[in-house]
C-alpha cells in the first residue's frame, strides 16, 4: 500500500494542487498530512483525496480546520495520532517539540515515526524505528517535497514538486 505524506503546507494552494495531482497519479490509498495546514482553505484543496491529518503549530483556528476536514470528509486525529496498517506500527507527530519526537523514536513501539516542522526531509533508520520527515510542500523560498511510502517494501520516495 502506499501512503502520501505531507507537512508544512502553510496555505500554499498551488502546491497543495500539485501535490494532490501527484498522490492521485500515484495511486496512494490516502494522505497523511503532519500539520500546519494554518487556513482551512488548504484543507478543502485535498477534496478528492482521503486526508487524514494533525495538527502542527501553526494551525490556531482548530475549530474551522476541523469544519475543513468534515467538509471534505477527512479525519483529523488531534496533535497525535498512532495507527497500524499492513502490519507496521505509525506515530505521527508534527514535531515541534524534538524531546517529544526523540522519544518517540527511541521507545521502540513504532515502526515508522512521521513528523515535519523542521521543514528539512528526513528518512533514517534508528534501531528498528524508520523516522521521516517529508519536508515542505510550501518549500518556502527553497525545494518544495513530498513523500510517499510504500508500506510492501519500507521504502520512501521524496518528490520535489
Amino acid at each position: 500500500m502506499k501512503i502520501g505524506i505531507i507537512s508544512d503546507s502553510h496555505d500554499h494552494n498551488e502546491n497543495i494542487t500539485r501535490c494532490v495531482r501527484v498522490f492521485k497519479d500515484r495511486g496512494v490509498a490516502y494522505v497523511l498530512h503532519l500539520g500546519d495546514y494554518v487556513n482551512p482553505n488548504s484543507v478543502r484543496a485535498f477534496r478528492g483525496i482521503r486526508l487524514v491529518g494533525i495538527f502542527g503549530n501553526n494551525d490556531g483556528d482548530k475549530f474551522r480546520l476541523m469544519t475543513a476536514f468534515n467538509e471534505i470528509s477527512g479525519e483529523i486525529k488531534g496533535e497525535f495520532f498512532e495507527f497500524e496498517e499492513a502490519g507496521l506500527k505509525f506515530a505521527c507527530y508534527h514535531g515541534t517539540e524534538q524531546p517529544i519526537k526523540d522519544a518517540l523514536i527511541k521507545c521502540s513501539e513504532y515502526d515508522v515515526v512521521l513528523s515535519g516542522h523542521t521543514h528539512k526531509h528526513e528518512n533514517i533508520r534508528s534501531g528498528k524505528t524508520l523516522v521521516l520527515n517529508p519536508g515542505t510542500s510550501h518549500g518556502f523560498g527553497n525545494m518544495a517535497t513530498i513523500m510517499i511510502f510504500d508500506t510492501q517494501t519500507m521504502q520512501a520516495e521524496l518528490i520535489a514538486l
